[in-house]
């Protein structure tokens, strides 16, 4: 973990309200999974920093990527940055996915949760792993990536929820109808909680390892506010609550508390 600034290389828009940040940065590796804590203002208002998942990473160049939607004032500051201004930030923060060698896997992506796994996507496939990449959105409008993600040597697999690319439904229904045939080796998720738990009752059915990117509110980023403990089950079935920023973001799907969570 490191305080820097960085300067930004790219900044544009890639879909409705969505954007690409590309920063120069002294960072010489990270994780897929991991995320970076940055200061989105240049006063006090915003106060918190925004994390945002590692989207890529290129260490010969020592750019880092990010891929963001505009929510609130800290992420529109974000998107009116242009080449050349400098951002600070604090990361790599986290615990990342733990990438097998030559399996056969499946990425999940519900809309934003194509954020960090498109950089999981590279690393697994120059690993020697299989890897089937499966994206949700609502329309063909909010499909990210998909060139790119051809390029890395995955099979793509869409699902739109209005039917206007791909298979018409959710991605988890996608899922379902190809994990059998499929015999995945593991799985590894990302998107909104509901979409989780159904990827992760799916995996404990067909007896798949999984592991899911948890996305939550986040202040301290370090583990100290708690403000973002999540329902963790001890590999003794013990209940207990663990930090996102410190202990995941990424955890084993089965030991998330699905039942607990949102209470």
């Amino acid at each position: 973990m490191a305080l820097w600034v960085g300067e930004v290389v790219t900044n544009f828009p890639t879909g409705p309200g969505i954007y690409r940040l590309r920063l120069k940065a002294p960072i010489e590796e990270t994780k897929p999974g991991q995320f970076v804590h940055l200061r989105c203002g240049s006063g006090y208002d915003p106060l918190l920093r925004r994390p945002l998942s590692i989207h890529d990473f290129d260490p010969g160049k020592q750019e880092i990527e990010f891929l963001y939607r505009v929510v609130g004032k800290g992420t529109a500051w974000l998107a009116a940055r242009v080449p050349g201004e400098r951002i600070s930030g604090l990361g790599p923060l986290g615990r990342g996915f733990v990438v097998p060698f030559g399996k056969r896997l499946a990425l999940v992506a519900g809309g934003m949760g194509l954020a960090p796994l498109f950089f999981l996507a590279r690393e697994a496939v120059a690993q020697g792993n299989r890897v089937t990449f499966y994206q949700g959105a609502r329309s063909r409008n909010y499909l990210l990536r998909e060139r790119e993600l051809a390029e890395l040597g995955v099979e793509l697999e869409i699902a739109t929820e209005d039917g206007s690319a791909g298979f018409t439904g959710l991605v988890t229904d996608l899922l379902a109808d190809q994990i059998t045939s499929q015999q995945f080796d593991g799985i590894f998720a990302c998107g909104p909680r509901d979409m989780l738990a159904v990827v992760a009752s799916l995996a404990a059915t067909h007896l798949i390892p999984a592991q899911v990117s948890l996305e939550e509110h986040m202040a301290c980023g370090l583990g100290a506010c708690r403000g973002c403990a999540v329902p963790i089950y001890q590999e003794d079935g013990n209940l207990t609550y663990e930090n996102v920023c410190s202990e995941g973001p990424v955890f084993p799907a089965h030991r998330v508390a699905w039942d607990v969570f949102g209470r």
